[in-house]
């Protein structure tokens, strides 16, 4: 990798520590320079502004990191509804680039910039249509495949499972503590059971 693309992702993976931990509106262009030790023409160099890099760390940070974490394991499992209760679970309990205390990156960007940032409002809607398509194609082919009942709507199921874990990771987050996890993880659990 070249010198510049190495300080260009450099200066976007320090930029999302930051962000992902304060937030994107409290994030200043000085904190990111300080934290990546890059010089304020290094930072023009390869942005033209805050949001230019904000829109950066979505597509590059962010939009790599969830496919692999949030769409792979959706293809990769046999039984639909084994694989979303695994997908969640992981999520929640044991990946290590999400943070309790920190919530869902995804979701806390959706929330603090796109209201107002028509740009970060499509390639965040992006990333959710993928993981809203991906879930609601397994569910599908679940059915076909005898491993869900045939009367179930797998758009409604994913809509469900989707909005549920965004807001059990705000629970987490308001608790710091993944515990706040467990009664969502268990009723879950059984909410899938009910649609074999």
């Amino acid at each position: 990798m070249k010198k510049a693309a190495t300080t260009r992702l450099t200066i976007l993976q320090k930029a999302f520590e930051l962000i992902y931990v304060k937030g994107y509106q409290t994030t200043s262009i000085d904190d990111i320079i300080a934290t990546t030790q890059v010089t304020k023409g290094a930072f023009y160099y390869h942005f033209k502004n805050k949001d230019e890099m904000g829109l950066a760390i979505i597509n590059e940070i962010l939009k790599p990191t969830l496919t692999k974490s949030f769409i792979e394991p959706l293809q990769n499992e046999q039984s639909p509804l084994v694989a979303i209760y695994n997908l969640i679970y992981n999520l929640l309990m044991e990946n290590e680039f999400l943070k309790v205390e920190y919530g869902c990156p995804a979701s806390n960007f959706t929330q603090e910039m796109t209201p107002w940032n028509t740009d970060f409002n499509n390639a965040l809607n992006e990333i959710t249509n993928q993981w809203t398509k991906v879930m609601t194609t397994t569910i599908e082919r679940g059915k076909e495949n005898g491993f869900v009942r045939k009367d179930v709507n797998a758009k409604q199921v994913t809509t469900f499972v989707m909005s549920g874990y965004w807001g059990i990771r705000n629970f987490g987050k308001l608790e710091n503590s993944k515990k706040a996890y467990l009664p969502y993880l268990k009723e879950l659990k059984n909410y899938l059971k009910s649609l074999e």
